[in-house]
Order: C-alpha cells, then sequence, then structure tokens
C-alpha cells in the first residue's frame, strides 16, 4: 500500500512494503528518487536490517547455531505495518514473525518514520529490543537519487575536504586492501568508471553531510550526523547515485563468522531501543 506525505515545499510517497521511499517531489513536480526501473535497479531506497552487506557464505553463527541471513537482511522484503500517520508524518513498524526467527534468532520492533518539514525530508529508524538477552544488529539506509541528465555533469560536495579511504570488495566482502580517494575542494565528480569494483565503501568519515551538484549547483543535501560508515553506489550506465548512510557493513574477509564479534556490529541491550536518523534536504 502507498502512503502519501505532503507540505508546501514537498511531496513524498512510501510503500508499506519494504517501509520504502518511493517518490520525492517538489512543488514544481521535479523527482528526486529514482523510478526503480529493473532494467538498472528495481529498488528506491531500501532499508537495510539487521544487516548491512553481505556476510561470508550468506551465513553467521549464534550460540554455536548457525543462519543464512541474505544480503542486507530482510527488512526491505517484509511489509510493514502504519503505526501512526498524518499530513507530514507516518511511523511504519515490523515485528519479528516465524520466518524471522528461522533467519535472525531475536525478537524485536524495527520502526520506520517519514517526517517531512519544509524543504527536509526526515528518516528515522527505531530498533527495540524484546528479548531477555542483548540483541546484535546493524542498520542502514539506501537512497537512490535520480539523476536524469548527463552522469558527468553531477559531483558530490562532501562536507570536509578529507582524503576519502575506500575500503575495496572482494566476492562482496571486504578485503584488507584499502586505496585513497582525495577530493578538490571538497568535490568528488562522477563518473562510472569510480564504481568499477562495486560500491565505495567508506568504513569511517569525517563529513556528516554529501550534497549533489548538477553543473556545480547544489540541489540536494544528505545529512547523516551519527552514521560512522557511508556507502556510494551506481551501476554502469546507470541515472541515479545511491549515498548510504550505514551503522555497520559487510563481513570482512577474514571475519570469523560469529555475529557477536562481526566488525562494527551494535550489540542492544535487553529491553533497550536504539535510536537515529538522517535527512534529506533538497536545496
Amino acid at each position: 500500500m502507498k502512503i502519501t506525505l505532503s507540505n508546501s515545499e514537498l511531496t513524498a510517497t512510501l510503500n508499506t512494503f519494504g517501509a520504502e521511499l518511493i517518490s520525492l517531489k517538489n512543488s514544481n513536480n521535479k523527482e528526486y528518487i529514482w523510478d526503480g526501473n529493473p532494467d538498472y535497479w528495481g529498488k528506491h531506497s531500501p532499508i537495510l536490517f539487521p544487516i548491512v552487506g553481505s556476510l561470508k557464505n550468506d551465513s553467521y553463527s549464534y550460540n554455536t547455531t548457525f543462519y543464512q541471513l541474505p544480503r542486507h537482511g530482510f527488512a526491505r522484503e517484509m511489509e510493514f505495518d502504519i503505526i501512526e500517520k498524518n499530513d507530514n508524518k507516518v511511523v511504519f513498524s515490523l515485528k519479528e514473525t516465524a520466518t524471522t526467527l528461522e533467519k535472525y534468532p531475536f525478537k524485536f520492533e524495527l520502526q520506520i518514520s517519514y517526517t517531512l518539514t519544509n524543504s527536509k525530508l526526515k528518516i528515522g529508524f527505531k530498533v527495540i529490543n524484546n528479548n531477555h538477552v542483548s540483541m546484535p544488529f546493524s542498520i542502514g539506509a539506501h537512497p537512490a537519487f535520480a539523476l536524469p541528465n548527463n552522469f558527468e555533469n553531477y559531483e558530490l560536495l562532501f562536507e570536509k575536504s578529507e582524503n576519502l579511504v575506500v575500503s575495496k570488495l572482494e566476492n562482496d566482502l571486504i578485503s584488507n586492501s584499502t586505496y585513497s580517494l582525495p577530493l578538490e575542494n571538497s568535490s568528488l565528480p562522477l563518473t562510472y568508471s569510480l564504481f568499477e569494483n562495486d560500491a565505495l565503501i567508506f568504513k569511517t568519515i569525517e563529513s556528516k553531510s554529501v550534497t549533489i551538484t548538477e553543473n556545480k549547483i547544489p540541489f540536494l543535501k544528505v545529512h547523516y550526523n551519527d552514521f560512522p560508515s557511508l556507502g556510494i553506489w551506481t551501476k554502469s550506465k546507470a541515472p541515479f547515485i545511491c549515498i548510504e548512510p550505514w551503522i555497520g557493513y559487510a563481513d570482512t574477509i577474514d571475519n570469523n563468522g560469529n555475529l557477536e564479534e562481526k566488525e562494527g556490529i551494535q550489540i542492544l541491550d535487553v529491553n533497550q531501543t536504539f535510536e537515529t536518523h538522517y535527512l534529506i534536504e533538497i536545496i
């Protein structure tokens, strides 16, 4: 089911399937979210939970039992309930099922909220541990922004002019190899060659916002203050760019498979709640 939020500046469309943002338009009807053309990539802005990226052999161990869990987890492929709704805010909720417990043996509630305020869309994440034990998890965002014109007309403008360190992928896992991606005046011009080895993965990043510019003119900014990691991704010749704030990332190639020891994993104590958010700002 599709839900629409609107104010005088923006209209957002969400889907209860995956609690996914599928459209964000300004008052002139300009679309900012990728349309999900399956010829390139059939998603718009999936929620990554309870893992981000791939596990080694798509599996992990917990309390000596092995579980299978697909890339980016299962939340993006599930129907959410609506627990709150008004003209400019909606809150979606997902709880464990018999099927999720086979893949992830924890009782949880995942709430995803969307709130429009002027020219900003706030995307909130709330994870509730309903177990008698601590709960390991990762969570991330994967919004794809439409770039309808020549890809090389666009640049990413980082908050800080830092020397970005990219972790190389090896069979969808994070290798021990890195390389530097220097910025010039905080800017990274977009070319498809940047993504020849899949996503650009920054385990740590100083910049807490990234702005997309077209012909040097800014038009959209992603703010992610509480997210330590970031992914940037597109597919060859695809007219979109993903800016992905993450808490956690794919397994490293030397990971031992124990979920509680996974690099970047969060451990949520009994009956505790984790909350964070990021913002999409239309400039």
